[in-house]
C-alpha cells in the first residue's frame, strides 16, 4: 500500500513539474494555481546553468532580528552573515548538499525576479518569495540560537549585499565591482514560523 501511494504523489510530482515549464496548454491553464501551488518556489525550474552570460556577481546574504524578551522588551541583534555559514559548511566539504550550495542564492534570485526596486511583489509568486526567503532565515536565526529559550524572534530583516565580480585582466569588458546593498523591510515572523513552522 506504501509503495502505491509513494508512486501516485511520484507520478504527480512529475505531471505538476511538466506543466510547470511545457509550453501554456489548456491543462495548464486551467489548473495553473494548482500547478504553480505544487511547484513553487521549492521545485522551481530554470535554464541558468546554460544561459550564455551566466551570474557573474558574489552575493551576500545577511540577516538581523528584533528579539522580545520574557519580559516583553524588544532588542536588534547584529547581523548574522548567512552566506558565510554556507561557505563555512561548503569549505572543505567533498559531497556539499544542495542545499549548502544553493538554497540561499536562489531564494535571493527569486524575491528579486518577483519584487520591484522598491520592494513590491508582482503577485503570488511575489508573496510566494517573501515567505521562502523569510522562512530559511527565521530557521538559520533558530539554528544560530538568535532567540534564548524564553525569548522569541518578532521581527527579521534581510540585506542583500552584491558586487559584480570583475572581468579577468585581458578582457575589454568593464564592470563596477562597488558592492550595492539591498536592505529589505521588516517582516513579522508568526508563532509557527519561530517554532520551526512553515507558515
Amino acid at each position: 500500500m506504501a509503495a502505491v501511494a509513494v508512486a501516485v504523489v511520484a507520478c504527480v510530482h512529475l505531471g505538476m513539474v511538466f506543466l510547470s515549464v511545457a509550453p501554456a496548454n489548456t491543462l495548464s491553464k486551467r489548473h495553473g494555481d494548482a500547478v504553480d501551488a505544487w511547484v513553487y518556489p521549492e521545485f522551481e525550474q530554470n535554464w541558468k546553468l546554460f544561459a550564455p552570460n551566466p551570474l557573474q556577481q558574489n552575493i551576500t546574504v545577511q540577516v538581523r532580528a528584533q528579539v522580545r524578551s520574557a519580559a516583553g522588551e524588544t532588542f536588534t541583534t547584529g547581523w548574522y552573515d548567512l552566506s558565510a555559514q554556507d561557505g563555512r559548511d561548503i569549505r572543505g566539504n567533498l559531497l556539499p548538499s544542495h542545499t549548502q550550495q544553493n538554497e540561499l542564492r536562489r531564494a535571493v534570485d527569486f524575491y528579486a525576479g518577483t519584487h520591484d526596486g522598491a520592494n513590491r511583489p508582482a503577485g503570488l509568486r511575489g508573496e510566494l518569495s517573501q515567505a521562502y526567503l523569510r522562512r530559511i532565515a527565521v530557521l538559520r536565526l533558530e539554528r544560530e540560537h538568535a532567540a534564548k529559550p524564553q525569548e522569541e524572534l518578532a521581527r527579521i530583516q534581510v540585506r542583500i549585499r552584491s558586487a559584480a565580480v570583475a572581468p579577468p585582466p585581458w578582457s575589454e569588458e568593464k564592470a563596477s565591482t562597488e558592492p550595492v546593498d539591498r536592505l529589505l523591510p521588516w517582516w513579522t515572523v508568526s508563532a509557527g514560523e519561530a517554532g520551526g513552522g512553515v507558515r
